[in-house]
């Protein structure tokens, strides 16, 4: 059941360690990334993934990706007040599969963070696509940050739609 008792729940130096441990595997990844793939060429990888360099100084997906100083910096401030926020909740939150959610987004935010903070932009490499139709370039990061939303705001509407029904 999803609504795990108190005593059950991982402690936070496991939840810690697996933090690390999608960061790290982020960090890696965009550093192969950027070692091995020439900017802009796109090589197949996986059917509707390419492996494609780009850096982007706006948020997940290229969103707000105006190329600047100040929507890049101004991203990573806001990024580090996001972060601090969701740790407060991860330290109150009971619900064991909300704790997974926010340990993914936690390290996704984190891993996109430290490389903001390098030079102003985040390496994206895995570009999504279906037949002619172009949807984005992401990291492992933006998967991990999307992977926790999902999970996170299922189990709140199940929660949700679960008090209803009584």
């Amino acid at each position: 059941m999803a609504l795990a008792r108190i005593e059950n729940l991982p402690s936070l130096k496991f939840e810690y360690f697996t933090i690390v441990l999608l960061i790290t595997i982020d960090l890696v990844s965009k550093l192969m990334a950027e070692n091995y793939l020439a900017f802009g060429e796109s090589i197949g990888f996986i059917p509707f993934v390419d492996l494609l360099l780009v850096f982007n100084s706006g948020i997940a997906f290229s969103m707000l990706d105006f190329n600047n100083a100040f929507t890049s910096y101004g991203l990573l401030f806001l990024g580090i007040a996001l972060v601090a926020y969701l740790h407060s909740m991860l330290r109150i939150e009971k619900v064991l599969l909300n704790r997974y959610a926010l340990i993914l987004i936690l390290a996704g935010a984190i891993g996109n963070l430290i490389d903001r903070s390098m030079d102003g932009v985040v390496t994206d490499f895995l570009y999504f696509y279906i037949g002619n139709t172009s949807f984005f370039i992401f990291n492992l990061a933006d998967a991990f940050i999307s992977i926790g939303a999902v999970i996170f705001f299922g189990s709140e509407l199940k929660k949700y739609l679960g008090s209803k029904a009584l």
